[in-house]
């Protein structure tokens, strides 16, 4: 499986990742819904189980994906900065629509 991230979210994800609560820990990639052909995505920090695969990134930063969910393989992470800061989770390879993440 595949995730790709860009500079800014590996930065931004990195400094989350030295903070006291997510030691031992590491990014979780997810589906919170699927409409139709494209799913929406989001983060959090979570432990690997049995059902999961920790992909890594060019970033230095491995991701846990759920390695049942097809719709987790090629997400790429994106942070914005301009014209607002905001988090872009999006699949290129499972439909191309593009959803702004809040």
């Amino acid at each position: 499986m595949k995730v790709k991230i860009n500079r800014n979210a590996a930065k931004a994800l990195k400094k989350m990742m030295e903070q006291e609560e997510a030691q031992g820990k590491l990014f979780r990639v997810y589906v919170t819904s699927i409409h139709g052909d494209h799913a929406h995505y989001d983060l959090r920090l979570d432990t690997p189980t049995e059902n999961d695969e920790v992909v890594k990134t060019d970033k230095e930063i491995d991701f846990i994906l759920d390695k049942n969910d097809e719709y987790l393989d090629g997400v790429w992470i994106q942070l914005f900065h301009v014209p607002k800061e905001e988090w872009l989770i999006t699949n290129p390879s499972k439909g191309g629509h593009h959803h702004h993440h809040h």
